[in-house]
């Protein structure tokens, strides 16, 4: 990377940090630039986000600095795509998830998940178990404002593609630049408490709950394991998960099932919270709320806790409560749109939307533990795809000789481990604090293999 550009990434880390009020150790930048190529700068956005976390958590353990290779964070972009089990690659995309062409223009499904696969045909008017050609058709005959609509109205997930302008004029994207990029807000009272992070990692001995899924969530959490915490991920035999995911995001954490919905589960809950540090969690908005989890009542049951709340496009505005995919986000802001010219949808090289937005959820928590530990107080963590959509957009452009390329090297940045699943293949966490590096204790765990309770 040109002299220029390390200054770059310097100079947002450190604005990043004055922002949440925060002062960071120095950070030193090392690669070269094009990694991913791209009509935006994706390698800058690695490079800040993972450059950030990496920053906070040296600032947390004492360190006198952090380092940051724009390459390796780049890679780590693209880790579910390198995640391997026994040399295979699990599945990523179901069958009926794609870009589909309508009258007039084009919009893109989420099937993932079975219900929404089946929200989708339903929205559409077409049987169970019907195929992509008997969608496309489908698609084919509609606008895709119309289709957008009526499978979001069935409780599925489609986006529109929509120019930069388009999304401009949208009022869900002025509701989200009024936003922070990463916004911090105290919600209540609570000790000076600091994290137990200089006997050895960073976050050594930090209890981390974790209530995501699929990418950028579980990115957060993940990270936070990899500086040291002790990250329990709650979830429920009840809520779909996409496999490999699940398996390839779940290093160094412990897996509990709870049901929510009943009051053993939600029991079980708040005696989790009651000993926990940091709650992340990436529902819909009012989803926990409405089962008495919200952010105050969090701070309630422990005071000093630090909330992290992720969502597609943020917690106001019409589309608040939306579902959204990494995917989603970038058809209906406008970088799909650019992306292929304005001919047809052309995604990013990597699912940069969740990853950075997970890197800078886990910054935000690290930066509230900081401010916790000078301050006190019960602190609340802001964080959505659509606002680090718009913080990408406003990056600026590559250079044209950027755009097209085979990709970053990365061989050389996977490391392997045994499991119960079989030999795993993955990306090693990225940046290094004071020279030594981030990393996982242990393979990711059965789902639901341990209790609910603190280790």
């Amino acid at each position: 990377m040109c002299e220029e550009r390390e200054e770059v990434v310097e100079d947002l880390v450190r604005r990043l940090g004055a922002e949440v009020g925060v002062e960071l150790p120095p950070l030193r930048v090392n690669g070269a630039e094009p990694v991913l190529p791209s009509v935006f700068h994706v390698d800058t956005a690695a490079a800040v986000s993972v450059g950030a976390a990496t920053a906070a958590a040296a600032g947390l353990g004492g360190g006198a600095g952090a380092e940051v290779d724009v390459r390796e964070a780049a890679v780590a972009f693209l880790d579910e795509r390198h995640f391997m089990i026994d040399g295979v690659r699990p599945a990523g995309w179901a069958a009926l998830s794609g870009d589909y062409r309508t009258v007039d223009g084009w919009v893109r499904l989420h099937c993932n998940f079975d219900h929404h696969r089946d929200a989708a045909l339903a929205a559409l008017g077409l049987p169970a178990g019907a195929d992509g050609e008997a969608v496309a058709r489908a698609c084919a005959g509609r606008t895709a404002f119309e289709v957008e609509e009526v499978v979001t109205a069935e409780g599925g997930c489609a986006a529109m593609m929509r120019s930069r302008a388009g999304w401009r004029a949208h009022p869900q994207r002025a509701a989200v630049a009024r936003s922070p990029l990463v916004g911090l807000t105290r919600i209540g009272d609570g000790p000076v408490r600091a994290p137990g992070g200089r006997r050895g990692r960073p976050l050594d001995g930090v209890r981390v709950l974790d209530l995501t899924r699929v990418i950028a969530g579980p990115v957060a959490t993940r990270t936070l394991a990899a500086h040291g915490a002790r990250v329990l991920r709650v979830g429920a035999g009840h809520l779909p998960e996409v496999p490999g995911l699940v398996v390839g995001t779940a290093f160094g954490k412990r897996s509990c099932h709870l049901d929510l919905r009943t009051a053993r589960g939600a029991a079980a809950l708040r005696d989790l919270v009651a000993g926990a540090e940091v709650f992340v969690q990436s529902y819909r908005p009012g989803a926990l709320e409405a089962l008495g989890f919200g952010p105050e009542e969090l701070a309630g049951i422990r005071p000093g806790i630090v909330c992290v709340d992720l969502s597609a496009y943020g917690a106001h505005g019409p589309w608040a409560g939306r579902r959204g995919f990494d995917s989603l986000v970038q058809m209906v802001c406008g970088i799909a749109h650019e992306g292929g010219g304005g001919a047809g949808p052309r995604p990013l090289p990597a699912q940069a939307l969740d990853h950075a937005t997970g890197y800078l959820a886990a910054f935000g928590a690290m930066a509230a533990l900081t401010r916790r530990s000078r301050e006190g107080g019960s602190w609340r963590v802001e964080v959505s795809l659509a606002r680090t959509a718009l913080w990408l957009d406003s990056l600026g452009r590559a250079e044209a000789e950027n755009v097209t390329g085979k990709g970053p090297r990365v061989a050389d940045l996977l490391s392997e481990m045994d499991s119960q699943f079989g030999r795993l293949t993955y990306v090693r966490a990225p940046g290094s604090v004071d020279g030594a590096r981030p990393y996982w204790t242990s393979p990711p765990p059965g789902q639901g293999e341990h209790p609910p309770a603190w280790w």
